[in-house]
């Protein structure tokens, strides 16, 4: 049955309606939430808050490396502390290391730019943070529907964003309902904001709706895949910060490491690989797995025991791609945005703050009597702010990359370390970038196999034994989630052109070629899917398209 024929026998949906509907249960959604609910305690009125939250609680579906600026944090809450937050280990040490294949070089304290020094930073957990956040959140009065996927935008008839409708329930994989169907609910708001983090599923069509992008640098993207390790005690190093350049990458390909020592014995530790690589053998996971085998990252973690597996897209565009983030009856923040700092290798604090800022525009929008229009406060409030300051000075951090390693190491020594000496804050230049991530891949035929070590099971592993403990379920009995707009395409294009590459820029091993009856043909393995967006930006026909699954789906991270 298709989606209005559900309608037409099932429905109407049941309706509630709330002053403000976030969408993702992440740090920038709470923190909307929660400053909203601020802001009415100080001011005694009342405005009715619900986040909609697709992982089995907040934190479930959170990955990110971490070292954490408290900045926005200390706005938000500035007695984070006695309240309990989980930032317990301050940042001890800072390493940059070069890496040859086997060789490394530190480079010296002094020579390291400003946005690679970590002093006042925290390692964390940014799973439990946000599971924090909810906590505070539901304590000041805001509703957490976790479980819950936002699946489809509503509309007023003028255009603007009325809402959303949660997916349905017991929907079985041949798209007929089945005995245990529930029908999705609507959600009506005088605003709603999108929060789901990079590569949005709703956030990306509010996007090209409105044109949001228009005028835009294309948003650019990398995958960052993360393991959470327990060592030796006498390997820990609390609060030891160490980031890489060079080996694995060659000269053309963006990506480095990150390695980080939590509070008791643990170690989360991950290689960033820019989605806008233009080898199709290259596979993000395996250069991870591979980025491990080096002294300076073996040293670390040699003699552990990997505990904690995920993946997940990061938006690296910065101020140059970001959209704009008002249109009628909505906002866009954090990550669902794209205003994470590619140069520091953080978006938490900038998730935080640019809640915060949506947050004071809504509330005075809701309480002065306003409805579904543009919040114009809000961007003017962002241009004003520290992290306006922030990424205008990093602006063109990956766009020199994309000029190649070498050029992008000097030229951010030069705008982040070089100038700031001589008293120039930000750099006079500005530089642009035109390709999609997805259309840099080169055809096999221009490109050189890359042939991957076999995992030892101790130190490198596959990506079967890697999913499975990131926790990652599906309902089996339900519609895949990965859905291609034209199933011909994997073979007939993306297999004979780019050598099938959606079986190796994929961190969960979702896609596989196999042969049936002599014919090629694409097997979705959507049970293993981690919601790490990647096939979602990378496929280089733009023919594969992540929906929503099920809510509670996906992973279930614990201390990632």
């Amino acid at each position: 049955m298709t989606h209005d024929e559900i309608l037409a026998q099932f429905g109407p949906r049941e309706a509630m309606e709330y002053d403000v509907v976030v969408v993702g249960g992440g740090p920038g959604g709470l923190s909307t939430a929660i400053r909203l609910k601020q802001l009415a305690a100080e001011k005694g009125t009342d405005v009715s808050v619900v986040v909609l939250e697709k992982g089995g609680e907040p934190g479930a579906h959170i990955l990110s490396g971490a070292v954490m600026d408290p900045i926005a944090l200390n706005e938000l809450f500035p007695n984070w502390k006695e309240l309990g937050a989980p930032l317990n280990q301050p940042v001890t040490g800072d390493e940059v290391l070069f890496l040859s294949e086997t060789g490394a070089k530190k480079t010296p304290n002094f020579f390291v730019p400003d946005c690679f020094h970590n002093e006042g930073n925290y390692v964390i957990s940014l799973g439990l943070v946000t599971k924090w956040l909810g906590e505070q959140a539901e304590a000041l009065g805001v509703e957490i529907f976790p479980g819950f996927t936002a699946a489809e935008v509503l509309y007023n008839e003028d255009g603007s964003v009325k809402g959303v409708a949660t997916g349905n329930m017991g929907i079985g994989k041949n798209g007929e309902p089945t005995d245990s169907f529930q029908l999705g609910m609507e959600l009506h708001a005088k605003y709603t904001v999108f929060a789901e983090g990079a590569r949005g599923h709703l956030g990306k069509q509010i996007i090209a709706k409105y044109k949001l992008d228009e005028g835009k640098d294309p948003q650019s993207y990398a995958l960052g895949v993360k393991e959470l390790w327990e060592v030796p005690a006498d390997k820990a190093q609390p609060g030891l910060v160490v980031h890489t350049a060079g080996w694995p990458m060659d000269n053309s390909t963006y990506g480095g490491g990150f390695l980080y020592h939590l509070e008791g014995n643990k170690v989360t530790l991950g290689f960033v690989t820019g989605l806008d690589y233009q080898n199709t053998y290259l596979s993000p996971f395996e250069e991870m797995q591979r980025w491990k085998t080096h002294p300076a990252i073996r040293k670390h973690i040699e003699g552990g025991k990997r505990i904690g597996y995920g993946a997940r897209a990061i938006t690296a565009g910065g101020l140059l791609s970001l959209p704009k983030t008002i249109f009628p009856g909505g906002v866009l923040v954090g990550c669902d945005a794209g205003y994470l700092n590619a140069s520091r290798i953080k978006g938490s604090h900038a998730a935080i703050k640019s809640g915060m800022l949506a947050a004071d525009a809504l509330y005075d929008a809701v309480t002065g009597g306003r409805q579904h229009d543009e919040l114009a406060a809000y961007p003017v409030a962002f241009a004003q702010s520290w992290l306006h300051e922030e990424l205008h000075k990093s602006r063109n951090f990956k766009q020199w990359f994309k000029k190649g390693n070498l050029i992008g190491a000097l030229m951010t020594g030069i705008e982040q370390w070089f100038l700031p000496k001589i008293g120039i804050k930000t750099p006079p230049w500005t530089i642009h970038r035109k390709e999609a991530d997805h259309t840099r891949l080169k055809p096999a035929a221009e490109c050189t196999p890359i042939a991957y070590p076999k995992p030892d099971g101790k130190l490198t592993f596959d990506r079967l034994s890697s999913v499975f403990i990131s926790n990652t379920n599906h309902a089996e009995d339900q519609p895949a989630h990965l859905t291609l707009k034209d199933a011909s395409v994997p073979v007939r294009i993306n297999l004979a052109k780019f050598a099938g590459p959606e079986s190796r820029y994929c961190p969960a091993g979702v896609y596989e070629f196999v042969q049936k009856d002599g014919a090629d043909q694409l097997v979705i393995n959507a049970q293993n899917c981690v919601h790490c967006k990647t096939c979602d930006i990378k496929d280089p026909t733009q023919n594969i398209v992540w929906v929503t699954p099920e809510g509670g789906g996906g992973p279930t991270y614990s201390g990632m």
